[in-house]
């Protein structure tokens, strides 16, 4: 099993262990804890959404939550036992890293936030009931090029960091011309199937027994998913209306 999420590979679930006879990983336990973890990131957004349209400094707090959500990702990764404990804490941190985000795009332009989040439900429900009836399957090819392409798109966001520090610009990456929307809807395509890589994840998980722990593993794993394609939407409209 591959998933093009970082989080849920195959390495993660054969850490996972099996149950033995204790309560399993199930697929509506994992998207119970999921639901929770997603009203949990809601709530933190909110935090830095009123402050930022009260007139308050909400970018240091931000930048900050995202940092502490990236290391709390890190530990989950590596020691999946604290993800019942650490989840929540890590969609609080994102949560508010990404109401500060959104409000400044809604600053700029009235109405994106909505639009972003109507959107990535829309796409999360239509690629569920396209997988739930097989209309979609994930084969070892399309896991591979999936995770090829995932793989690829953080590769270069990373090198768009790094070589911003010097003061050097990714060609396209961050412009609004057509080229610059093509490739940021790429990015959101390949962010969208990786739901459905996810699905298929989780469902081999409930199948092969895993723990109850890895219910919470599981749920992370989709909201961490969840946020990049909301955000790679977000960032996708903003070119889009920028334009006008």
């Amino acid at each position: 099993m591959r998933s093009g999420n970082p989080v849920l590979n195959d390495r993660a679930f054969e850490r996972g262990g099996k149950a033995y006879g204790h309560a399993t990983m199930t697929l509506d336990g994992t998207v119970n804890k999921a639901f929770i973890l997603l009203v949990i990131l809601s709530a933190g957004a909110m935090v830095t959404w009123n402050r930022y349209f009260e007139g308050q400094e909400v970018f240091p707090l931000a930048i900050g939550s995202a940092i502490v959500g990236l290391v709390l990702a890190l530990i989950i990764a590596f020691a999946h036992r604290t993800a019942p404990f650490l989840a929540p804490v890590y969609a609080a941190a994102e949560g508010i890293f990404v109401g500060g985000l959104s409000a400044h795009y809604e600053s700029l332009y009235r109405g994106i936030t909505l639009q972003a989040v109507l959107l990535t439900v829309a796409v999360f429900v239509a690629l569920l009931l396209a997988y739930k009836t097989r209309l979609i399957r994930a084969t070892q090819n399309f896991k591979l090029g999936v995770f090829a392409a995932t793989a690829g798109i953080f590769i270069m966001y990373l090198l768009s960091f790094v070589l911003g520090l010097f003061g050097v610009a990714v060609p396209f990456l961050h412009e609004n011309g057509w080229v610059g929307i093509g490739i940021s809807l790429f990015i959101v395509v390949i962010a969208a199937l990786n739901l459905v890589l996810d699905f298929d994840f989780i469902e081999s998980g409930a199948r092969n027994g895993l723990p109850k722990h890895m219910e919470w593993y599981g749920a992370f794993g989709l909201v961490v998913t969840l946020i990049w394609l909301y955000l790679e939407i977000l960032r996708l409209l903003a070119k889009l209306r920028s334009r006008d």
